[in-house]
């Protein structure tokens, strides 16, 4: 079982998206090399997934990693329940309902964006949770699907999920389509509209509410917060993953000076050496961190580099010290 010593956290005022591939454990303990105060959350887990056997590859994560959220997929209540006992007893310090995913290969588990559709259920998902648990709950949507994307709509969803005691929605400003785009073009494609986020917050103002989708700076960010509770990035914090450096200071105010790029890359070497002692290649880690030299001299040999020899037999941690000359 998990390190259960997790660090309470205030608010989710800037966390990480759950993304996909991307956020497994070794890229979230990169992260948190970055921010110490931002939420991070896990890829999506399926309840299947967690029940049918995959339970510790799915959830083991690093001490280090709190706050740290973990997202569920899944549409059955008392399976939902139980895998949310089941994360609360490894040490997360939050449960995430998936109510956003538009893949075809989550509609027909009957989870995902497509719930959305289904206001009643998503509550019964959220009530037996929240009687699970004693840690938060909290709901990730979009603002609509298809055709039902009135925000009458969204209102009454989000009225009739808060009712079963979810606290803190976070919206991705985006409706989605549920056939006919990619879940891809579905992060691009349908227009961001921040205002019905806005007007979610001023109609329900005793809720936490978090906007996600289009946020590529922490310029926008803070100008979001004005309005909002929370913001999460996804996309721009793998891809850009500096930006996170800034936010402890810039979004919670606290005091420090912040690392370089470099200090964050030799502050990886001792997790590298520890996982490559385990039989891990560097690859499963490095390919997190391609993007840490994003916009400065050497970023492209760093990025080659790491990814020509990082999984090559044999490689171990000296591979990012020698992309590091890249960078000089």
């Amino acid at each position: 079982m998990q390190n259960t010593e997790n660090r309470p956290f205030a608010s989710h005022r800037f966390s990480v998206a759950p993304m996909l591939d991307w956020t497994d454990r070794h890229c979230r303990y990169f992260h948190r090399l970055l921010t110490r105060e931002a939420l991070l959350y896990t890829e999506m887990v399926t309840t299947g997934a967690i029940l049918q056997g995959g339970r510790e590859r799915h959830l083991r994560y690093n001490a280090e990693e709190h706050p740290l959220a973990l997202q569920l997929g899944g549409s059955d209540p008392a399976d939902l329940a139980l895998c949310a006992k089941i994360a609360e007893d490894y040490g997360y310090d939050e449960v995430n309902l998936n109510v956003g995913c538009p893949s075809d290969r989550v509609q027909n588990g009957r989870f995902g964006a497509c719930l959305m559709a289904e206001p009643g259920l998503v509550a019964d998902c959220v009530a037996a949770m929240r009687a699970a648990v004693t840690i938060p709950v909290t709901v990730k949507s979009r603002i609509g699907i298809d055709d039902r994307d009135s925000y009458e709509e969204l209102a009454q969803f989000v009225a009739t999920v808060a009712a079963a005691g979810c606290e803190t929605f976070i919206v991705h400003a985006r409706k989605a389509w549920l056939s006919g785009l990619s879940p891809k073009e579905n992060r691009e494609i349908p227009p961001l509209q921040y205002d019905v986020v806005f007007r979610l917050k001023q109609d329900f103002p005793h809720l936490t509410i978090a906007i996600n989708g289009g946020v590529t700076s922490l310029d926008s960010a803070a100008s979001l917060l004005r309005q909002l509770d929370g913001v999460m990035v996804g996309r721009e914090a793998y891809h850009n993953p500096y930006i996170l450096a800034e936010v402890d200071r810039r979004l919670f105010g606290n005091s420090g000076t912040i690392p370089s790029r470099r200090e964050i890359a030799i502050a990886m070497l001792p997790y590298l050496e520890q996982q490559a002692g385990l039989g891990l290649r560097p690859h499963a880690i490095t390919k997190h961190i391609l993007g840490l030299f994003h916009g400065v001299d050497g970023a492209r040999a760093w990025r080659r580099h790491l990814s020509e020899n990082a999984n090559k037999p044999g490689a171990g941690a000296g591979v990012l010290l020698d992309a590091l000359e890249f960078t000089r």
